[in-house]
């Protein structure tokens, strides 16, 4: 009877630990979801230059006792095209929407806005990134839920498709206006 080396058992057992973690990765909760520091927390400082007409966002707009929306976006995103239309819907709906238009040219972002409708309350220019940087924003589209008192309830970092709207974004809003 031929003995069995250990070399010829660890390529299996790799395989069998990284096919393990792959498993049980795909079946999280909810593998899209990034995580963020600030959840519960006050939401940063806003830091803007204005955009278009729109009134300014500011720290205030946060804690006039809303629950509300930031959406950092830019028109050269097309999951931001792509989400678009989750957003004119909550807007709507009476959901206070603002937008952080993402280092973007300002006529190419009032172009988007003319195309596509515009959802946002108030608005602002983060034209170097800094405040993208100060909520932790991965990139664009993100989706942050500020209970009226301007705390951050929930992120969603990627674009509002209509299922994440019913499961992850009016949850989050009713559960912000259920902490004011």
């Amino acid at each position: 009877m031929a003995s069995v080396s250990p070399l010829m058992i660890l390529p299996p057992a790799i395989f069998l630990a990284v096919a393990g973690l792959f498993y049980a990765g795909m079946n999280r909760d909810n593998p899209d979801a990034l995580p963020t520091a600030l959840q519960g927390k006050e939401a940063p400082g806003l830091q803007l230059d204005p955009f278009a007409d729109k009134p300014m966002l500011t720290d205030e707009t946060l804690r006039q006792g809303d629950v509300t929306l930031v959406n950092y976006w830019a028109s050269w995103c097309a999951p931001c095209r792509a989400e678009h239309p989750q957003l004119m819907q909550l807007a709507a709906d009476g959901v206070p929407v603002h937008g952080v238009n993402y280092k973007d040219e300002p006529p190419k972002a009032q172009a988007f806005l003319s195309g596509l409708g515009d959802p946002y309350d108030h608005g602002g220019a983060d034209s170097k990134g800094r405040t993208a940087i100060d909520w932790g924003v991965y990139g664009v589209p993100e989706t942050f839920v500020v209970d009226g008192e301007g705390t951050i309830v929930a992120r969603f970092a990627g674009p509002i498709t209509p299922e994440v709207l019913e499961s992850t974004i009016r949850p989050a809003i009713a559960e912000a206006a259920g902490a004011d």
